[in-house]
C-alpha cells in the first residue's frame, strides 16, 4: 500500500520538477541570448505594440472598475464607524500593492499569454521552428527574446496605468457619488501612501511579466502535434501562468515587506 502511495505521489512530483527545470532553463537560455546575440529590433517593437499598446483598453477597464467597486465597498464599511475620509488611503495602498499588479497580470495572461502559446505552438506543430533551425536561426533568439524583453518593458507600464486609473476613478466615485470630503480624502491618501508602495507594485509587475512570458513560451515550444495539442498548450499556459502569479504574489509580498519595512519612506 505504501509503495502505491509513494508511486502515485512521486510521479506528479517528478513531472512538476521536470517542468520547473525546463522553464528555468528556457529563462536562462533567453537571458544568455539577450546578451550574446543581436537584438531583433523590429520583432521587439512589434511585441511592444502587441503586448503593451493593444492591452491598454483591457487594463484601463480593469483598473477603473476595480478602483470604483473597491472604493464603494470600503466606504460602505468605513462609513458605519465614521471613517469615510480614510477610504482614499486604503484604496491607494491596496491598488498599489495588490489589486493593480495582480489583476493586470491575470488580464495580460489571458490576452497575451494565450496568444504567445498559441502562436509558438502553431509554429511548432507546423515545423516552422525546425525550418528556423535549418536556416541557422536560433529559435530562442528569434521567438522568445523579443517577447520576454517586450514583456519586461510593457508590464510595469501597464500596471502603472492600471493603478493610476484605479485611484483616479476611486476618487471620483468617493467625491461625486458617495459625497466624501475631498480635502480629507486626498490628505489621508497622500499621508499614508509611501514610496515603498509604488516600488512594491512595480516590482511585482516585473516579476509577474517574467513568469507569464516564460511559462507561455515554454508551453508553445513543447506543444504536441495537431490542433488539439496547440489548444491544450494554450489552456495550460493560461492556467499555469495565472496560478504562478497568485502563488508568487504571496512570497513576493513577504519578501518585499522584509526589504522595505514599515519605516521605509
Amino acid at each position: 500500500m505504501f509503495v502505491r502511495f509513494f508511486n502515485a505521489l512521486g510521479g506528479p512530483l517528478i513531472r512538476f520538477v521536470q517542468y520547473l527545470g525546463e522553464v528555468v532553463f528556457l529563462a536562462a537560455d533567453t537571458f544568455r541570448s539577450l546578451f550574446t546575440h543581436r537584438l531583433r529590433w523590429k520583432l521587439f517593437l512589434n511585441q511592444i505594440v502587441e503586448i503593451g499598446l493593444l492591452s491598454q483598453l483591457v487594463v484601463v477597464i480593469t483598473g477603473g472598475f476595480t478602483g470604483a467597486v473597491f472604493t464603494a465597498q470600503t466606504y460602505f464599511q468605513f462609513h458605519k464607524i465614521g471613517m469615510g475620509s480614510a477610504v482614499g488611503a486604503v484604496v491607494s495602498v491596496a491598488i498599489l500593492r495588490e489589486l493593480g499588479p495582480v489583476l493586470t497580470a491575470l488580464m495580460v495572461t489571458g490576452r497575451v499569454g494565450a496568444a504567445m502559446s498559441a502562436e509558438i505552438g502553431t509554429m511548432k506543430v507546423t515545423e516552422q521552428i525546425d525550418a528556423l533551425r535549418a536556416l541557422a536561426v536560433y529559435p530562442t533568439d528569434y521567438l522568445v527574446v523579443p517577447r520576454a524583453l517586450a514583456m519586461m518593458v510593457s508590464m510595469p507600464l501597464l500596471v502603472a496605468e492600471c493603478i493610476a486609473v484605479g485611484i483616479a476613478v476611486g476618487y471620483f466615485v468617493a467625491i461625486f457619488l458617495l459625497e466624501v470630503n475631498g480635502t480629507y480624502y486626498m490628505a489621508n491618501m497622500v499621508r499614508w501612501t509611501r514610496s515603498r508602495d509604488i516600488i512594491m507594485g512595480l516590482s511585482k509587475a516585473f516579476c509577474f511579466g517574467i513568469l507569464i512570458v516564460f511559462i507561455s513560451c515554454h508551453k508553445g515550444l513543447t506543444a504536441r502535434e495537431g490542433a488539439v495539442g496547440v489548444g491544450r498548450a494554450t489552456t495550460e499556459a493560461v492556467v499555469n501562468a495565472s496560478l504562478a502569479v497568485l502563488i508568487s504574489n504571496f512570497f513576493l509580498t513577504m519578501l518585499l515587506n522584509i526589504i522595505y519595512p514599515a519605516g521605509y519612506q
